[in-house]
């Protein structure tokens, strides 16, 4: 069989909520609309009798020790659950940058588990693949058909796919790495703490933009204050995205510090993207769509 190829694409957060930390396991109960947008790393698989992953692109220094990638995991987790699997040689071109909220190893993780189900003949939604993912990592599954849709809990609960339309915006990363752990002890909730708020609004399916942006604008996130304490750098890359014509919401995307808005058009979308890389070369700013 020729090569395999698929897009890893970021996962962005259009709406995080935290409910609380939950009592049994500590973990905290999340419900998030997530998107996902054009912009996306590139996966290939060379079928073989050698399970190897070669990483290259502009992000591949920070992607970290290869046999602790998640695409590797990945691979081990689904052979651990499928007798005889047939993998190969991964090779993966990174373009996202790394512990930013956009969920790009996950993404990874997800590819590669598509990529193997396809060479191996299994549904994306067989159990042993579903299962591969959630040992992964939490952001995993709802990765596996990137698609919007809502995902709750810790995230194994995955709604479904909801058609909403696609939305112009600008991802900005200011080239701050930011790891999960830190923001969520900065949020402080103990076990057992539920957090005060506003329900997450419902999402109806095949929503058209303006339906979209009236429905998740009194939703937030509520890793993004405390994210702000953390890596301060945030709140310019918001403050810089809501100057920009044509912006109708800024928000951040996971726990940061990737930030993201939604613009009028693409053009407007584009135009910022051009302001933003003048303003400050040394950031990640990529126009997108989000769907």
């Amino acid at each position: 069989m020729s090569v395999l190829t698929t897009r890893a694409p970021a996962k962005i957060n259009l709406t995080l909520h935290v409910l609380g930390r939950r009592p049994k396991d500590g973990y905290h109960a999340l419900e998030s609309l997530v998107a996902f947008a054009e912009v996306a790393d590139t996966l290939e698989l060379a079928p073989g009798p050698d399970l190897s992953l070669d990483v290259a692109g502009p992000t591949a220094g920070p992607a970290g020790p290869l046999d602790d990638n998640l695409v590797l995991r990945a691979a081990r987790h689904l052979a651990a659950g499928v007798d005889g699997l047939r993998f190969g040689a991964f090779r993966l071109h990174k373009q996202l940058p790394v512990a930013a909220g956009i969920g790009g190893g996950s993404s990874d993780a997800a590819a590669a588990l598509r990529l193997l189900a396809k060479l191996n003949e299994l549904p994306v939604d067989h159990p042993a693949v579903v299962a591969a993912a959630r040992a992964t990592g939490a952001d995993v599954p709802v990765c596996l058909d990137p698609r919007a849709r809502m995902m709750r809990g810790a995230g194994e609960e995955i709604g479904p796919v909801l058609g909403l339309a696609a939305l112009p915006a600008v991802l900005v990363n200011p080239g701050v790495p930011v790891a999960t752990a830190p923001v969520f002890k900065a949020l402080g909730l103990a076990v057992g703490q539920v957090l005060d708020g506003a329900a997450h609004p419902a999402i109806a399916s095949g929503l058209g933009a303006d339906a979209v942006l009236g429905a998740i604008a009194p939703a937030r996130n509520d890793l993004e204050a405390p994210a702000l304490t953390v890596a301060p750098v945030i709140g310019e890359a918001l403050a810089l995205l809501r100057a920009q014509g044509g912006c109708r919401l800024a928000r951040m995307s996971g726990s940061g510090a990737t930030v993201f808005a939604i613009f009028s058009d693409d053009g407007a979308a584009q135009t910022a993207a051009g302001a933003i890389r003048a303003a400050q070369p040394g950031w990640w700013v990529e126009p997108t769509r989000l769907a």
